[in-house]
């Protein structure tokens, strides 16, 4: 096993590092999935919406997820097609989504969007919550989009939960009948228990933040569901370990709050067996993983790993156009992979 790589400049990018206002982690952070950079981001790419086609995806075990397919038209042909998977409580509306897919439509890609279940406006597509273990039923969407597309290549991007995701799907795809090419993670969570604690004692807007996304989702499952939902007595001034405890002990067969964290950690050496090229990035000064988690992973020497001095949580963010130094990584090692 490789120990995680100090991030120095590769194939030409720079470590990214900002001074004044930019290079705050919080900053970085709250302008990632910010509504001025989704405006900005609609601004940029404006023929994204009409590009997009609604999918319904059977992901095996009568589970359907919802995504959105975008066919390039920069090339005679497609270099290949990239799945975009956001972050917890994120949508295929998110900013750092849009941004993506609009970049990758330029440079030539193919697009699918991918909602988890209970995300963006799916909640009815499912009875079951969603939680981050529900990993088989997005393995399964993945080989669904396989199946209906059969691109010349098949790529992974995911971002924060997204990145978690995407990395677990590239641990099982030799074996799930995926012929997966590349993934690229963003700020994943490795350690999920450690992360809930770093979003504990980061600023008090980080958890504010969750717990306002999570209880609105929950609210509309109930409405939707409410011969099986009653979380009244839940929503009374919740934490969000106080929330996440009561549904793993409510609704899934962990039982308790420890068992389940550790049950979508890819901490330690969990990425060992990894034999899909992939590239991980993450920055040093993320208020919600601790970079400590880093530090300690097991990858094998395939995997690029890339720590940066600044960029906080999924930010990374280069000007106050709000333009990412990711958007550029991102397009050159997906290209590279699909070469």
């Amino acid at each position: 096993m490789t120990p995680p790589r100090e991030a120095h400049p590769v194939h030409g990018h720079t470590i990214f590092r900002r001074r004044g206002p930019l290079a705050n982690a919080h900053v970085q952070s709250l302008l990632a999935s910010s509504g001025l950079r989704r405006a900005a981001a609609r601004l940029r790419f404006p023929g994204l919406h009409e590009a997009s086609s609604e999918q319904i995806l059977d992901c095996g075990d009568g589970v359907r997820l919802q995504g959105f397919h975008s066919v390039q038209s920069a090339l005679p042909q497609s270099r290949g097609l990239v799945i975009l998977l956001h972050g917890w409580e994120g949508s295929v509306q998110s900013s750092y989504l849009l941004v993506s897919a609009g970049r990758l439509l330029a440079a030539g890609f193919d697009v699918f969007r991918l909602h988890f279940r209970d995300h963006g406006d799916t909640h009815h597509l499912n009875e079951g919550l969603f939680h981050s273990c529900r990993i088989d039923e997005v393995v399964g969407a993945v080989r669904a989009v396989q199946q209906r597309y059969r691109p010349r290549k098949l790529l992974l991007a995911g971002f924060s939960l997204g990145g978690n995701f995407a990395l677990r799907i590239a641990l099982r795809a030799p074996t799930a009948g995926i012929d997966l090419s590349y993934a690229f993670a963003v700020c994943p969570p490795l350690d999920p228990g450690a992360s809930l604690t770093q979003i504990e004692i980061a600023p008090w807007m980080y958890e504010r933040y969750f717990i306002s996304k999570w209880v609105d989702s929950l609210k509309r499952k109930q409405a939707l569901f409410p011969h099986l939902y009653d979380f009244s007595s839940w929503l009374r001034k919740p934490t969000l370990r106080d929330l996440t405890a009561r549904m793993v002990e409510g609704y899934t067969d962990y039982g308790r709050l420890e068992k389940y964290l550790d049950g979508y950690s890819i901490a330690g050496d969990r990425l060992a067996g990894l034999s899909i090229p992939a590239t991980i990035v993450t920055s040093s000064d993320d208020p919600v993983i601790p970079i400590g988690d880093y530090h300690g992973l097991g990858v094998p020497a395939h995997t690029e790993m890339i720590l940066t001095d600044h960029g906080g949580h999924c930010g990374f963010i280069e000007d106050w156009r709000l333009k990412s130094w990711i958007e550029d990584l991102l397009v050159e090692r997906l290209r590279r992979a699909a070469a």
